[in-house]
């Protein structure tokens, strides 16, 4: 029986990650996880190691999603912290990736970026041929997204996933959302034009297989479902699907005195597309926002 081939995934332990290993196995690949934690109660992860100690040898497919959420109040020690997790980790992974021969290296990188590389741009439609944005959030994205693609340089493939607001029943925004909107405290956030790109929790996980196995896709690719909504239009038909009132919007200056600087990142307005997935054959299973409310509550 031939040998399976490897796959390396940080940020195993997290939301969309605990999801990939059983994907990966149906691919034929064992899977390494890697965690700061070591060993963790992931089904379907063969071997684990700690970033510290990372050995990419004989591994044919790296996934990194490792990165400190930004949904809290920014200070400038967790800022640190955002550039840390994120761009030092890449720096770091791509070291690892160049300490081996060449003709040894995996074949692909699969590192998570967010839509946040975009900024505000208004009713924009955002392919990937767009340029970055302008903040903090802008910022950081296009610092992780270089710091992962000095591995095209050893000669991987490498794909910046740019992912929009994940909708998992396991927990996340999903979880949050829902927990506000069944108290009926929920509503619009400012005036409620900014465009929403969000994916369902089962699609962003395939949608990483596929930017395994496929041998075309690079560069960027967002990681978004092809319908993005108004915050309106999202807050109305989440709250529809509950079956409870959106009858209290949160006015902008009200999200920046509870958020401070994250409040902005909650008002922009971010048109993304998946033009590359779709160009690359992909399917999307759940590609409106009913569908993906449907999904998430059967």
């Amino acid at each position: 029986m031939a040998e399976k081939r490897k796959a390396a995934v940080a940020g195993v332990t997290g939301l969309v990650g605990r999801g990939l290993p059983a994907l990966l196995a149906e691919q034929g690949f064992s899977v390494t996880g890697i965690s700061r934690g070591g060993a963790g109660n992931v089904p379907g992860v063969d071997r684990w190691q700690r970033p510290e100690a990372m050995d990419l040898s004989g591994h044919q497919a790296v996934i990194n999603l490792a990165g400190e959420p930004v949904n809290q109040r920014w200070t400038e020690e967790r800022k640190k912290r955002f550039r840390d997790s994120r761009v030092g980790y890449t720096e770091k992974l791509v070291a690892a990736i160049g300490r081996l021969p060449e003709g040894e290296r995996p074949e692909v990188l699969v590192n998570a970026s967010a839509v946040g590389y975009y900024g505000n741009r208004g009713d924009e439609f955002l392919t990937e041929a767009a340029g970055a944005g302008d903040g903090y959030l802008a910022d950081l994205c296009r610092d992780w997204e270089d710091a992962a693609m000095a591995a095209e340089d050893l000669g991987v493939r490498t794909v910046m996933l740019r992912i929009g607001l994940v909708l998992g029943k396991e927990g996340g925004a999903y979880r949050q959302l829902r927990g506000i909107f069944r108290m009926g405290i929920g509503g619009r956030l400012g005036d409620g034009r900014q465009w929403m790109p969000w994916i369902h929790i089962d699609d962003l996980r395939r949608g990483i297989i596929h930017a395994v196995v496929s041998g075309t896709l690079r560069g960027p690719v967002n990681g978004t479902a092809p319908a993005p909504e108004r915050n309106a239009d999202f807050t109305r038909k989440f709250t529809a699907a509950m079956h409870r009132p959106a009858i209290f919007p949160v006015p902008a200056f009200a999200l920046k005195l509870a958020f401070g600087e994250f409040a902005q990142a909650l008002l922009d307005s971010g048109r993304a597309v998946p033009s590359a997935l779709v160009a690359d054959g992909f399917v999307f299973r759940f590609g409106t926002l009913e569908d993906a409310l449907a999904g998430l509550d059967g």
